[in-house]
């Protein structure tokens, strides 16, 4: 697998208003079994504004990883790219998940 910044150079091509999941990240880079690296991949780049961790989520569009944000700032800067948020998950998940394995072909 990858190492960090393998995963921040994805990760910075989220386009905005787009999410996709810590193991559609490991899976793209070669490592299907790599999510929880990507997840603490995320969790270092906190302080780093070039990269958009608040856009990678679970599987599920669940945002696993607000905590590391603090307060609510995850929901918030997504919500302000426009997607809509309840009880920590992304509603319509499936029409903002952006696949890196099809997207960077």
């Amino acid at each position: 697998m990858a190492g960090f910044e393998a995963i921040y150079q994805v990760v910075t091509l989220i386009p905005e208003g787009r999410v996709t999941s810590y193991g559609a990240i490991a899976g793209y880079l070669g490592s299907k079994g790599g999510a929880r690296l990507v997840g603490w991949a995320m969790n270092a780049s906190h302080g780093q504004a070039s990269i958009p961790a608040h856009r990678v989520v679970n599987r599920n569009g669940v945002l696993t990883g607000k905590n590391f944000f603090g307060g609510n700032r995850m929901q918030e800067l997504l919500e302000a790219e426009g997607l809509v948020i309840k009880d920590d998950q992304i509603l319509n998940f499936s029409a903002h998940f952006w696949d890196p394995s099809i997207e960077l072909l």
